[in-house]
Order: structure tokens, then sequence, then C-alpha cells
């Protein structure tokens, strides 16, 4: 306890103290307290604070506080909180403030419920206590996030916007789910079914927050995976350090405005920012060199998307990305590589890190060029549009950055203007088109061999 912070100890000190003040009128009229209803939550609410994540906790406390008077269902979760899991250390002092902390929430659940329903649930009231019970859903949500936020910032010191930004949107989805769940427990306490029954409506919570929680691990794994390759292409290829990640995002900036959205959007991401993992199998001199390919090195280089093709190969979550990963350097004029595939031909996914690759490439700073503003990049992108890429995913991508910004590599948010379809290049005077074996223009050294006019300086 004396290991935290002087703010810290009193703020926890004070809801100990608010949480006993609320026990108080319980002790006093003891006659009416149903107590054995009180001792059976109070076992299930234990047993509940057993389970990975709690998920069964809010909707048992939620039935207390429609079953009980206020004093008595704040009690409910005091020895499951006492006894549960507490984390990290210090852990007695965890556990004394989650007591606290459930039992305020419940009391001014039951609080709220009790302006609005009677405290004995019938069939027939069921509709008429909705209401009141969603309240107090919410109420006992939103009492954990604040308080939880009141910890932030006194015991890590968090700004209170920080602490309470994050916690209080996430508290306002559960109640929809924790109220109705409560309510239709505390209905069957009372029912002929009898407790026994009302229990049994929490087993079909626990099943579905089993299967999230393995869906959310599952999810981790998949990004642990991704993360991990990404780190192995940044290491070989400091150059290009944080690309990886600016093309996943800028990849769902253009699939948003596309319509792609859940699992699909999600391989979209892992496309993007794996479009390059090819890389890992090409030899580290070649992706750290300095001046100019040579046209056999090229060659090297243009494996990178069969290479990254390969690698992902079995893994099951990235099966959609496998096309993108091997196809976004193809062009739909067909000049591309490696497969040389034209227009509709090249799967949708890679038109669009095509364009997502190219603009952030643009947009970053190399040992071979210079970075172009985030104008002058887009300008590029609209100048090769139908040639080196599909005109609708470069028409997506300046309607997200007219919307959402962009913030370069290592740099502050770019300020955008709005940017026409114009044939120029990079800002220059427009003119007639350069000659076909014109490299693109870029600040400094190009790594990229003879190409026609109207190809935009990719990462290789």
């Amino acid at each position: 306890m004396w290991a935290l912070p002087a703010a810290a100890r009193v703020y926890i000190a004070c809801a100990v103290l608010a949480a006993a003040v609320c026990a108080v009128p319980a002790v006093r009229e003891a006659s009416t307290v149903p107590w054995g209803t009180l001792v059976l939550l109070t076992i299930v609410c234990a047993a509940c604070e057993r389970l990975p994540r709690r998920p069964l906790t809010p909707p048992v406390l939620l039935a207390a506080a429609f079953l009980l008077p206020p004093g008595a269902a704040g009690l409910v979760a005091v020895p499951g909180a006492l006894l549960g899991r507490a984390g990290r250390r210090p852990v007695g002092v965890r556990r004394l403030w989650h007591a606290a902390q459930f039992s305020l929430a419940t009391t001014a659940a039951s609080c709220v419920y009790g302006l609005g329903a009677p405290r004995i649930v019938t069939a027939p009231a069921f509709p008429h206590a909705l209401l009141p019970a969603l309240a107090a859903g919410l109420v006992l949500a939103l009492v954990v996030a604040v308080l939880d936020g009141g910890v932030l910032v006194t015991a890590e010191g968090h700004s209170p916007r920080t602490a309470w930004r994050g916690a209080l949107p996430g508290a306002l989805l559960p109640p929809l789910v924790h109220g109705p769940t409560g309510l239709m427990a505390a209905a069957l306490w009372h029912s002929s079914y009898g407790p026994p029954a009302a229990l049994l409506v929490l087993l079909p919570l626990a099943l579905a927050a089993r299967v999230l929680d393995r869906c959310r691990r599952e999810r981790a794994a998949h990004q642990a995976t991704v993360r991990a390759l990404v780190q192995a292409v940044d290491l070989k290829d400091h150059y290009t350090r944080g690309h990886s990640e600016r093309v996943g995002r800028a990849s769902v900036l253009i699939a948003r405005e596309l319509g792609i959205s859940g699992d699909r959007l999600e391989a979209l991401r892992f496309a993007g920012t794996l479009h390059d993992v090819g890389k890992l199998g090409i030899p580290t001199r070649l992706l750290r060199k300095d001046g100019p390919l040579t046209p056999e090195e090229r060659r090297v280089i243009e494996l990178h998307p069969e290479y990254g093709h390969e690698m992902v190969h079995g893994i099951g979550f990235l099966e959609e990305a496998r096309a993108a990963i091997l196809h976004h350097h193809e062009r739909l004029d067909g000049s591309g590589y490696p497969h040389g595939l034209i227009g509709r031909q090249i799967p949708e996914f890679a038109r669009v890190v095509a364009v997502a690759d190219a603009f952030d490439a643009m947009t970053s700073t190399r040992s071979y060029s210079r970075a172009r503003p985030v104008p002058v990049a887009l300008a590029e992108l609209h100048r090769c549009a139908g040639s080196q890429f599909d005109p609708r995913m470069v028409a997506a991508l300046s309607r997200a950055l007219d919307r959402h910004g962009w913030r370069p590599a290592g740099g502050a948010p770019a300020e955008l203007s709005p940017v026409a379809p114009l044939p120029v290049a990079g800002g220059a005077a427009t003119g007639p088109p350069a000659p076909r074996g014109a490299a693109a223009p870029s600040a400094g050294p190009s790594r990229n061999v003879p190409v026609d006019h109207c190809r935009v300086a990719a990462d290789e």
C-alpha cells in the first residue's frame, strides 16, 4: 500500500470508506434483507471472479441489484473481489480496491433500478422493468469505468483526458447485454423454477464469452505473427523501416472508401503490412545499396513478391493476403511483374496495396530520394492512374486523405489540399511526355532501371 503515491492511497481509502458507508443500511435493517438470496448470489459471484476476464460478474451483480436493496446488493461483490484474481502487485491493495469499486457500482445500479421498477420482477412486469434494467447496467459500467480512470490518474500519473477517453466509450455497449441478462435471471429467481433456472441464464453468456475470448486470443496471435515478420524485414532493410505499417494503414484507408469491411478489411491490412515480406529472401547488400541497381540486381529484387507469396503459404489467416503480396507490383497496362497481369486480372487487394505502396514510398525520405509533399504524390498517382494504377483506388485514397489526413514518415500530419487528376509529374511544368526509357523523377539516385514516364517509384 505504501509503495503507491499518496494521492492513490487517499483515493483508494476514500473508495473503501464510501463502500463501507453504503453497506451500513444492510446491517441496520438486517431483518428485511433476504440473506438466502444474498449468500447464494455472493457464492456465484465469487465463482465468476475466478474466470478469466470475469465475463459473468456484471450480470450477476446486476441480478443482485435487481433482487436486493442497495446496501445488501453492494455486499455481493465483496467476497469474490477479495478472493479473486488480482493481477499485478500489490495484490492485497488491488483486491481491496476491486471490492470497493464493484460494491459502489452495484449499489449505484441498485439505486437507479429501484427508482423505476419493483424488486420482485414477474413475467407481466418484465417489459416495464427492461428500461430501468438497461439504465442500471449503464450506471454499473460507468461507475466502474470512472473509478478505474481515477486510479490511472492518481496511481499512474495519467492525465484525466487520457484516463477516461478510452474507458468511457467502451462502457456503453456491455449494458445492452448485461442488463437484460441480469433482469431475466432476477425474473426467474422468483418464478416457479427458482434460482437454478436463473443461474442457467448465465450459461449462454459464459459460452459466448469463451468463444469471444478464444477469438481475441487468436487475433492477438495473428497480430504477433505479422509483427514478427515485419520486424524481421525492417531489421534487414532499415531504409524502409516503418514503411510496412504505413502501407497497411493506407491500404485500410482506401479499403474503407471502397466499402470493404470486416474480415476482408483485416486481411487487406495484413496484405499491406506484409507486402514486402519476401525481402527476407533477398541479399542484404542489395537491399541496402545506395546507388542505382544494375539490371541483374533489379531482377533479383523483383523476385521478392514470389518469395513473399511462398513464405506465407500455409498460414491460413493470410490466405487472401497472398495474392496482394504476389501481385502488388503488377501494372494495369501489363508491364509490371512478376506475371505481367493486365487490368482486372490483377486481384483487387493487389491494386489497393500498389497505390498505398507507391504513395508511402513517394512521401518518405530514403537514401536515394527525398520525400515529396502529399499533394505532389497524389498528383503523380492521378497522372499514372489507368496505366500503372487503378483509378478507383487512387480516387479512394484522395477522398480518404481529404477526410483523415496523413502522417508521413517521421513527420507531422500533412496539410492536404484538393488535388485534381491533372497530367503533371511531381509539380513539374507540363509538357510532352518523357520518352520511353526515362526514369521516374526523384531527388536522388534512382534504384529503378529505365522504365516509361508513368512509372511511379515505389518501394522495390
